[in-house]
């Protein structure tokens, strides 16, 4: 089967017993670095020697059907460099194919940057979404931010320390200054920081420079306040884009809180 092992994003104590048992009887390791991974089997005192291969964004896809294949018969064990495989880092063209081969895949779970910063960050947990890395042409981030502008869930970034700070900027000019977010810094590591604050404040603050891996946490959008009329407007847009009547009625009372009966009667009536 596959295995996909999660790694400390940081303090080797996270590791937990799994993952050492995993590592001393793995025959086959595919890791994002396989220099990484040495030094991390190093660091937790596994004697185990294993064949490691080296899977990451680059040759992923041509290497998924060769090890997806060698697990009818063998155990593979998958890793990136820090967390968990698949979330922003190799390994999902492998579970997808092997899914789709019939071969099994199990977890063993721990480390995440993204739950990590969720919990710490004290905003909402209860909705969220996972955004990656935000685009670096600044004609596709402004496109990408706009749609999730109003997006109700708290939302997870990624992002570099160099481009922190126009990150965070970029967020204030389309999100809003005072939209309440977290920037985690060096999560489970010795100099761990969240910052907290308005999303202008952060950008201020960012300007003076930071290090070490980032997550930045950005708090739901204040819901879209919509008048029937406009409510009514929005249905009739859908529908003539191609969206049924019933599908634009809901879709848009979901987004207002209006009553999808009322709006699909008032679109009726609008007809006649």
């Amino acid at each position: 089967m596959i295995l996909l092992a999660a790694t400390p994003i940081g303090n080797l104590g996270d590791a937990s017993a799994r993952l050492r048992e995993t590592f001393e009887a793995a025959t086959v390791i595919a890791a994002e670095d396989t220099r990484h991974t040495i030094q991390l089997l190093r660091l937790l005192g596994i004697e185990n020697r294993p064949e490691l291969i080296a899977l990451h964004d680059h040759n992923e896809h041509e290497r998924a059907a060769s090890l997806v294949e060698r697990a009818r018969d063998e155990d593979i064990v998958l890793v990136s460099d820090a967390g968990m495989p698949t979330v922003s880092d190799p390994g999902f063209r492998v579970v997808q194919l092997a899914a789709e081969m019939g071969v099994d895949v199990t977890c063993i779970p721990g480390p995440s940057a993204v739950v990590t910063a969720l919990a710490v960050s004290g905003l909402p947990t209860d909705r969220f979404a996972f955004e990656g890395f935000v685009p670096r042409k600044a004609g596709d981030r402004t496109r990408a931010l706009e749609e999730l502008a109003n997006d109700r869930r708290t939302l997870v970034f990624f992002e570099g320390p160099s481009r922190l700070a126009a990150t965070l900027a970029d967020f204030a000019r389309v999100f809003g200054s005072d939209r309440p977010a977290a920037v985690c810094r060096e999560l489970t590591k010795m100099h761990e920081e969240v910052k907290r604050g308005g999303l202008a404040e952060l950008a201020e603050w960012a300007a003076e420079g930071v290090r070490g891996e980032i997550v930045i946490v950005v708090g739901a959008g204040a819901a879209k306040v919509f008048s029937p009329e406009d409510a009514l407007a929005e249905v009739q847009n859908r529908v003539a884009a191609g969206t049924r009547l019933k599908d634009a009625t809901r879709e848009v009372a979901e987004a207002t809180g209006l009553s999808a009966r009322d709006l699909y009667a008032a679109a009726l009536a609008a007809r006649n």
